[in-house]
């Protein structure tokens, strides 16, 4: 009877800790990305990840991962690796998402007319994921606000 309370109390435990713990961020980033199909992707991405990247979803402001991330590094695209942002160009917008006034290149803008509004998506260039929305409010020199999802990203430490 011990023997078995005390599988039950481990059990438990493993499972609390398990719980609110992030995927890693090694998983294997595919080599043609925008020739995947939507079941590849779902293979590939967490149901978060999907939900933002490939359905245009959002997580919730002071939520993410990176929102408050002050380390020095690169953020790169959460489905196919790409160098995105690069940490020297973030700031704290105080929107709840990770801020970056430049890119490093690898984005593309997509005029976005949903929920009534007029806005500029964010896209990666490498595999067309949804990044998050830009805005012409940010800090000089550019005048940019980046407004990124965090599950969108991976970050890579310098």
């Amino acid at each position: 009877m011990k023997g078995s309370f005390l599988a039950i109390v481990f059990s438990f435990l493993a499972l609390f800790s398990a719980c609110g713990q992030t995927q890693s961020t090694s998983k294997e980033k595919p080599n043609n990305p925008k020739e995947l199909s939507e079941e590849e992707w779902k293979s590939i991405l967490t149901q978060e990840e999907y939900d933002v990247l490939r359905n245009k979803g959002t997580e919730r402001a002071f939520t993410g991962e990176y929102w408050d991330n002050k380390e020095d590094g690169v953020y790169v695209c959460g489905a196919c690796g790409a160098e995105l942002f690069d940490s020297k160009t973030k700031f704290k917008s105080g929107s709840g998402w990770p801020s970056f006034y430049d890119t490093l290149g690898n984005v593309s803008m997509v005029m976005d007319r949903s929920y009534g509004m007029l806005r500029t998506e964010v896209v990666c260039s490498n595999c067309e994921g949804h990044l998050g929305h830009v805005f012409e409010d940010g800090p000089r020199p550019t005048g940019y606000r980046y407004c990124i999802n965090s599950v969108s990203l991976d970050f890579k430490k310098r």
